[in-house]
């Protein structure tokens, strides 16, 4: 146990965030996208889980941390919902409150296509399984910086 580190955030987890770099991608997802071989393909190339989250559970405890990137309009990104681009289920609205919550303002996430959403996956730096059940509980987001003390 650390302190003042979100104990929700394993030893893995928080390796994986802090080796990450500025613009790198990070996925979030639900139980039931294909993370493990996805996570194949990542840089990190292996699959992390924070399993007893919800998704916004899991966001929250990682912005904690992780600055999003401030450079982008595409800092945070939702999987759409198949044939309806425009519906926010409850799980996206409750991961949309955590980042308006993280960034001090409303900051809208972009909406991503599923298929599109796998293949931005395949290109990220690591996936994050949580064990959210609720469906379209797929998140992307992009690190940002760290600034000097002023």
């Amino acid at each position: 146990m650390l302190k003042g580190i979100d104990p929700q955030l394993n030893a893995d987890v928080l390796q994986c965030l802090r080796a990450m770099g500025h613009g790198d991608a990070l996925v979030i997802s639900d139980t039931n996208f294909p993370a493990d071989s996805v996570a194949r393909e990542t840089v990190l190339g292996k699959l992390l889980r924070m399993e007893n989250l919800t998704s916004a559970e899991a966001i929250g405890s990682i912005l904690s941390v992780l600055p999003l990137d401030t450079f982008v309009d595409d800092f945070a990104m939702r999987m759409e919902v198949v044939d309806a681009p425009d519906e926010i289920p409850d799980v996206q609205k409750e991961v949309q409150a955590q980042i308006d919550l993280a960034e001090g303002q409303p900051r809208p996430m972009l909406s991503v296509e599923r298929f599109a959403f796998y293949d931005l996956a395949r290109q990220s730096y690591a996936v994050i399984q949580t064990g959210e059940r609720r469906f379209y509980g797929c998140f992307v987001l992009r690190k940002g910086v760290v600034g000097p003390d002023e």
